[in-house]
Parts: C-alpha cells; structure tokens; sequence
C-alpha cells in the first residue's frame, strides 16, 4: 500500500530531521510536512502547509485533502518553555494530540507516532537505569502533560483501535537544528559557543548527569520502531529509549581533546536546574532492545567529533 505521511511540527529540532529520513525513504511526493509558519530552509522537494494543531478543522481539511496513513505529532511546548506559560503549555500539548487522535479515528489512519520524555519521570522515579514501569511523579507541565499523553494513547488503543507508537526521548543532540526550549539543551549550545567563544557558561552544574541521544540514533530507532510488527510490540503506551549518559563536565573534557582552549564555567540557581534534578541519569531501555532490537550507535566520543566536524562547517 502507497504511504502518505503527515508531519505535525516539523520544524523543530526532531520534526526537520525526521521529514527528510522519512522523505528519502518514502518519496518526497508522499510526506507533507506542517508547522505554524514556514521553515527557515526550505527543501526544494518539500510539499509544505500552515497548520496549527489546536485548530482541528484546518487538520480536517488536510487529512481530508492527503488521506494520511501514517501521522507524525511533534509539535509540543518543551519542559523549560513550558514552565514559564503552562495554560499555553497544556492546551497545546493536550488539546493537540486530541485532536489528532479523534481525526485519525475518523480518517482510519494506520499508524501513529507520538513522542514522550523522560521529563514523564519526577523526584521519586529512580535515577539510575531507570525502568520502564516506575514510580512516576512528574513535576514540570511538560512531563506532567507528557504522562497523560501516555495513558490518553493507551486508552486510545484498548478503545478505538488506534495503532500509536511512541518513545521516551532523553536529551537529543543535533547539529542541523538548534534546539527550541528544553533543559537538556545546553549539550547542543556547548558547541555552538565552543567553535564561536571557545567558552560557554552551563546552566546545569558540572556532576548533572542526564540521558541523551544523538540525533542520528534518534531518528534511525523512531522509524526501528515504526517499522517493528505490531504483534512484537509489548508497550502500549512509550518506550524507554536509552543512549548515552553524561555530564556538562565529561562533555567539556570530550570537546577539550578536540578543542584544547575550551573553557566552561557554571551558572548557580538555574531554574533549569531543578527540573534537571527530578530526571534519570540513565535509562533502563531493555524492552526497546527485546521487542524491536534497538541498539544505540553514538557514545559521547563519536558523538562529539561528529558534531564538532559538522558545526565548523555550519557555522
């Protein structure tokens, strides 16, 4: 059966990357991509539309205009955004994926995916290799939205037969796309300000270790588990998917081996901070790699060199 695929927010950090793995392996003519404005760069083959996911009846009229069989939701207010506008935060992140997911009752649409976080994990959740089921108490709008976007999808499933598919993000770094709003974006912004400064001035404290993924491992294990047999896949609801562990002191001795005079220093009292403080270090994906065989290939070192490669080309 021919694919139409429709993204939703695709021009954020994941959403503009995403569209052109998705556009190479499907053909260019069957991914429309959409975001509240145009895109920066755009790609010559890129059938683009305006779209705002609060708005279902513009949402109707394009699943009625491209007939999707596969939805792509991204679009969402992160964790450090979110706390500074949390009505704003919540209509879109709730009301948003409501919409989409009544459409896509209506308009029979064959798979969805929806992206969760580790921000769905709080104070209580254990910190290190944290599992799949867990004590979960969330404490930012984004994680707490997040959580009840994870039984509102299960729900979905058990009730209207809807086929979601969904992962936990940890921290994802990308060289193509600076990141929009998040608390684990200072492991993008080291960069950046390494080639421009060759110092940067961390928000989180040196020891704050967090679970992130390169982009690439991001986008390849998200198709992984798209692609994945619906029988094989035991998680209704979102998949822990681990990477690599760090700290913003392991990451400025990364970046010191390939850029000697790197400096960082560390700022106090970040709100950013605490939200940090209530996430995992680590994650327990053992169920990812059981049910559809995700297996990370970026470390930190790999990940570095390939970040700094690029970005001195970009910037």
């Amino acid at each position: 059966m021919k694919e139409s695929i429709i993204i939703i927010g695709a021009n954020g950090q994941i959403g503009t990357e995403l569209a052109i793995a998705l556009r190479k392996k499907f053909g260019a003519e069957n991914v429309v991509t959409t975001d509240i404005r145009e895109p920066q760069i755009k790609s010559p083959d890129e059938n683009f539309e305006i779209a705002n996911v609060l708005d279902k009846n513009g949402l109707e009229t394009l699943f009625q205009q491209y007939k999707p069989t596969q939805v792509y939701l991204l679009a969402a207010m992160l964790s450090a955004t979110g706390e500074k506008y949390p009505e704003k935060a919540w209509e879109l992140n709730m009301n948003g994926l409501l919409n989409v997911l009544d459409l896509a009752v209506s308009y029979k649409v064959s798979k969805i995916f929806w992206p969760s976080s580790i921000a769905v994990f709080g104070p209580h959740s254990p910190k290190t290799n944290t599992e799949q089921y867990c004590v979960m108490d969330p404490n930012t709008i984004y994680g707490i939205s997040k959580l009840a976007g994870e039984r509102l999808i299960e729900w979905y499933q058990e009730h209207r037969g809807l086929d979601i598919r969904s992962v936990r993000y940890p921290g994802i770094i990308s060289w193509k796309t600076e990141p929009g709003g998040g608390t684990t974006d200072y492991a993008v912004d080291i960069f950046y300000e390494a080639l421009k400064t060759g110092t940067y001035a961390c928000f989180l404290s040196e020891n704050t270790a967090l679970p992130m993924l390169y982009m690439e491992d991001a986008i390849r294990g998200t198709l992984e588990l798209m692609d994945a047999p619906k029988e094989s896949l035991s998680i209704r609801h979102s998949y822990n998917l681990g990477g690599i562990t760090f700290t913003p002191k392991e990451l400025a001795q990364e970046i010191k081996k390939i850029l000697p005079n790197f400096a960082i220093s560390y700022i106090e009292n970040d709100p950013r901070q605490q939200i940090a403080d209530s996430w995992p270090a680590s994650l327990d994906d053992s169920y990812a790699r059981k049910d559809w065989n995700w297996t990370p290939e970026f470390d930190i070192q790999k990940m570095t060199v390939d970040m700094i490669e690029n970005l001195k080309n970009k910037i």
